[in-house]
């Protein structure tokens, strides 16, 4: 039998999972496991009938508000949340930035993978957090920065290295503060990169110029050369990965572009 109230299952589903010794309230004698709607109604700050009436279908839609009430009320994960939004609502919650809390033994193993392809994970403020060697040896040696310096836009306009490695350095530059505006409000970091463009800006006049364009790029791959200071010139391919349970992490992977390139660049990886 088709279910027509999809909404109403789903949060019957999680209400009845949840232990009401784990909130405090007594079990006392209750005909079906989990919390009753009253209480979860008082979780959310949103009436005992206003709540029924959403398990039942009926009254309407609920707002954002109410469904980020209701999510925290019945303790829903990330993935949970985003469903109750598509059932309540036919679209996901805004984004909600969470920053780094770090990168897990098996994501690094991801990155070192790419023994010929320097591989990184980046923020959607492009703070680089977790690398590969060849990322060290043909990109930057990120592990010899204070973290607050691994930075793409603090290196791409305050580190004289990584802007003279630029064949077109102020096309990059545009590119990188461009995607860095758009990764942040999909992602919603705009508050962090906000705070990350005013310090930028009074730093570096060219950043602040280009930030005041207000141009947003959104490019997931592309080609560059890079001057190296042994390689010499490098053609180069990237593309950008997104990191699946990890809505604050994406990965970035540096191919070669040509076979010059790649033979070279496995020779010096050898070497080196």
């Amino acid at each position: 039998m088709h279910d027509d109230n999809p909404l109403g299952k789903f949060l019957r589903d999680r209400r009845n999972r949840l232990d009401p010794a784990a909130f405090g309230i007594a079990a006392g004698r209750r005909r079906t496991a989990g919390l009753r709607r009253e209480e979860v109604a008082q979780r959310a700050n949103i009436s005992t009938t206003w709540y029924t009436w959403l398990e039942q279908g009926r009254g309407g839609a609920a707002s954002a508000e109410v469904l980020e009430r209701i999510a925290a009320a019945l303790m829903l994960t990330e993935p949970e949340r985003e469903h109750l939004f598509m059932l309540g609502l036919g679209r996901l919650p805004e984004a909600r930035y969470k920053s780094a809390d770090g990168v897990t033994p098996r994501l690094q193993r991801v990155l070192d993978a790419f023994t010929g392809s320097a591989a990184m994970l980046r923020t959607p403020t492009w703070d680089i957090v977790a690398w590969n060697r060849p990322a060290t040896l043909l990109l930057t040696d990120y592990a010899a920065l204070p973290a607050k310096e691994r930075n793409v836009a603090r290196l791409m306009f305050s580190n004289g290295r990584v802007r003279a490695s630029q064949n077109n350095w102020e096309s990059v530059a545009r590119f990188v503060v461009g995607s860095l505006r758009a990764d942040a409000i999909r992602a919603g970091a705009g508050n962090e990169a906000a705070m990350l463009a005013d310090e930028l800006s009074r730093q570096s006049p060219e950043f602040a110029a280009m930030w005041e364009d207000h141009e947003v790029i959104s490019v997931s791959d592309g080609y560059k050369v890079l001057h190296h200071p042994v390689l010499g010139a490098i053609d180069l391919e990237f593309s950008t990965f997104a990191v699946d349970g990890r809505p604050d992490l994406s990965m970035m992977v540096y191919n070669p572009a040509t076979p010059d390139t790649a033979s070279r660049i496995a020779a010096f990886l050898k070497s080196s």
